[in-house]
């Protein structure tokens, strides 16, 4: 079966392709084979610039960069070619490269390529380089988006008394916009840990070492080098003690900042959800689309349960990927090639989650009337505020005393809470400050 969006296995490059093309830029095969040849070509630029043998290369710097600014589809295939024979995916890029330096005309320097490298050398810095990109130009900008667009309408529903529910009952009153503002506080604390967490990538050699590159030439700091070449060249962070492959403790850091940024936007969904159940918001009507293929009333929340679903998977994906790939027998399985070349697909969900939580938050009209009418069906909620005024008095047991008035009696009325106040033996004073309380101005600090 030819493969498109409609037969393709999983959603991601299926159904939600035309919403998540842009990670396949850095986390396709395509975007691998890109990745290593920019990573090996850089290696060979900063080893002219280091060794006397190839200094000449250096004049032809412009045209090696060539090599990965053109490569496209029909180049990848070439590759493609050479892996089914070699069937080992990081030599068929080299073979590559070396076919063009000869077409180049520099034959000479082609045993340079890959040279005293074994795979992981550019795995383990071409996946890093492909994340941190990734990262910085596509995940930071939209998560910084959503937040900026719910610090909007904290802002915009900052003043708006609501009722808060406390395992699913009515409890002390809150402001709307401050709620949104959890969500805002906790996701910008995760973005910006998930910031300071580096890029790690292992560069030395065989297991680590850099063994064949000091048989080779044994006065050159290849310590030196490899720092340089990581740490400046590439703008990743170089691990020091490795075996064949990065021990990946960094990468589960950022997979699990991930995570949690997913955990806190299912948590989100969740309450916009029971916030649209409780009619405290409506959502705006699109007269093509369908709500139920029975039931022609309905507008159904579909955003956040598509966001919460496939945030989901992301946590699914993201939680196997942090627990598995810091664990390698010895120096080296090849369990971690497997499972890396997954690692656009949690990322793959998580955009589709953002989006769909922009979407949905975008159809939202904020439902005052409703949300008036439950404060005001719910004059218990008052009860805390007037016992803690009485205990400051030194009533006595006035916790007791409003147990007694309010427990089991549904739909308390301000009049029978006035009354109550009234009897209490008290000021006249105090009395109108008990009796100034209600559930719309009982709201504690403003946000």
């Amino acid at each position: 079966m030819h493969l498109n969006s409609l037969t393709a296995i999983s959603p991601i490059d299926g159904r939600y392709r035309n919403k998540v093309e842009i990670v396949g830029k850095y986390f396709s095969e395509y975007a691998l084979m890109a990745y290593r040849i920019k990573v090996e070509l850089l290696y060979l630029i900063a080893l002219s610039k280091e060794l006397p043998v190839l200094a000449s290369l250096q004049k032809y710097e412009e045209a090696l960069h060539s090599i990965h600014d053109s490569f496209n589809i029909e180049e990848a295939l070439k590759i493609k070619e050479y892996e089914n024979k070699t069937h080992h995916d990081v030599k068929a890029v080299e073979y590559f490269i070396k076919d063009k330096l000869e077409s180049l005309g520099l034959k000479n320097y082609k045993e340079y390529v890959h040279f005293g490298l074994t795979s992981q050398d550019i795995n383990n810095t071409a996946i890093p380089l492909a994340l941190k990109d990734f990262l910085q130009q596509i995940f930071y900008p939209r998560l910084e988006e959503l937040i900026s667009y719910l610090g909007k309408l904290a802002d915009e529903w900052r003043n708006i008394p609501m009722l808060a529910r406390t395992h699913g009952q009515p409890a002390s009153p809150t402001r709307l916009g401050k709620e949104i503002l959890v969500y805002v506080e906790r996701l910008e604390k995760q973005l910006d840990q998930l910031k300071l967490i580096p890029h790690a990538a292992k560069f030395g050699g065989a297991t680590g070492n850099m063994n064949a590159h000091v048989v080779a030439f044994p006065a050159h700091d290849w310590k030196k080098f490899a720092d340089h070449f990581v740490n400046e060249i590439l703008g990743l962070q170089r691990s020091i003690y490795t075996t064949q492959i990065e021990h990946y403790d960094f990468l589960a850091a950022q997979l699990d900042a991930i995570k949690r940024i997913n955990t806190i936007l299912i948590d989100l969904c969740r309450d916009m959800w029971l916030y649209i159940s409780m009619d405290y918001f409506i959502q705006k009507i699109n007269s093509d689309e369908v709500g139920s293929s029975a039931m022609p009333h309905k507008v159904n929340p579909i955003d956040f349960e598509n966001a919460e679903g496939n945030s989901g998977v992301a946590i699914a994906f993201l939680e196997h990927l942090s627990s598995k790939l810091p664990i390698s027998r010895l120096q080296r399985d090849l369990t971690d090639s497997t499972v890396l070349r997954n690692l656009g697909v949690p990322l793959a969900h998580t955009l589709l989650s953002l989006s769909s939580i922009m979407n949905g938050l975008r159809k939202l009209l904020l439902n005052k009337t409703k949300i008036d009418e439950d404060l005001e069906k719910n004059w218990s909620v008052v009860a805390e505020a007037i016992q803690t005024i009485l205990r400051r008095e030194g009533y006595p047991n006035p916790y007791e005393k409003l147990k007694a008035f309010t427990r089991g009696k549904a739909n308390l009325s301000r009049k029978e809470f006035e009354e109550f106040i009234m009897s209490l033996d008290v000021s006249e004073q105090i009395k109108k400050e008990l009796i100034s309380i209600t559930p719309f101005n009982y709201l504690g600090l403003e946000a």
